[in-house]
């Protein structure tokens, strides 16, 4: 399928369940940013502070067909280069013309929803969204927001917090949780899709569960069950009251992990489906909405 042609709930979840990440954080560039095919590794400038991320420009990278963007937020303790290893999206990227960037975040983690740090995460993420979009020529209607564990949490508060920036997320072993999601007007104040995966035997799965129950109701989705097409695994479709569609699937025999990830930490290769394709397809099929 084209893609358009037109946490760390606990610390210890993803520190201590697999070790420590596996690559180094991103170096800066050396030289001047120059939008181009290939693999740069950059710096943004933020509060003070180089924020070093990765950036994937496929082969057939064009400014001038303005560009999807997928921002891909690794888990606690860990990096963009572990980011990169583990969920294959650079293969998806180089079939359908997308860049992707993936942060580093600050002490190994994003000042996610109880987790970790005290970085103005969110900002940066509006920062390095805009920079992308005026050097790189991405599509403002076509950035998205994936993550696992801490930059899954990480996800949910951007797509609250960032209003109009994220057309959707795609959030895996993570959730809606926490204290700042106590208040019921925490919430997207324009329309921002959401798929997820939840592993029944990640210790934290009722969590997850019981946010996206919150989530549906304060946005006045109608949830309804539809085929997964793979044993062991439950997927739920909503349409919501502001045009934002949640899509959640729960697979029994999953714990914290990547599911159809083949390499990398939390790596799920055995789990029934492939979180990089599904997310992708979901992406492709919502860009932004406006509020209606």
């Amino acid at each position: 399928m084209a893609f358009f042609t037109g946490l760390c709930l606990i610390v210890a979840v993803a520190a201590c369940e697999r070790g420590q990440p596996s690559a180094p954080p991103a170096a800066p560039s050396p030289s001047a940013e120059r939008p181009a095919p290939g693999d740069h590794r950059l710096t943004l400038k933020h509060n003070g502070l180089d924020r070093a991320y990765l950036l994937h420009a496929p082969a057939g990278y064009d400014p001038s067909r303005s560009p999807a963007l997928v921002i891909a937020l690794h888990f606690f303790p860990g990096t963009g280069s572990a980011m990169r290893e583990l969920t294959g999206l650079d293969v998806k990227a180089d079939k359908d013309n997308v860049l992707v960037a993936y942060p580093d975040g600050q002490g190994g983690g994003f000042n996610a929803l109880i987790c970790c740090g005290k970085t103005d995460d969110v900002d940066f993420l509006n920062a390095l969204t805009d920079h992308l979009v005026q050097t790189w020529r991405v599509d403002p209607a076509r950035v998205f927001l994936t993550g696992i564990s801490n930059g899954a949490d990480m996800s949910f508060r951007a797509a609250v917090e960032s209003t109009g920036r994220f057309a959707a997320i795609g959030v895996v072993s993570g959730g809606y949780i926490g204290p700042m999601t106590t208040p019921d007007n925490y919430i997207p104040k324009s329309p921002v899709s959401v798929i997820t995966f939840i592993g029944s035997q990640d210790r934290n799965d009722s969590v997850f569960e019981a946010g996206m129950r919150t989530w549906q109701q304060r946005l006045r989705c109608k949830p309804s069950p539809k085929a997964s097409g793979v044993p062991g695994v439950t997927r739920t479709m909503a349409r919501c009251a502001d045009g934002s569609e949640v899509s959640i699937y729960t697979i029994a025999s999953m714990g914290h992990s990547w599911p159809g990830a083949t390499t990398g930490q939390f790596a799920a290769p055995t789990a029934g489906l492939s979180a990089t394709d599904l997310m992708w397809e979901f992406f492709a099929a919502h860009p932004r909405k406006a509020t209606p």
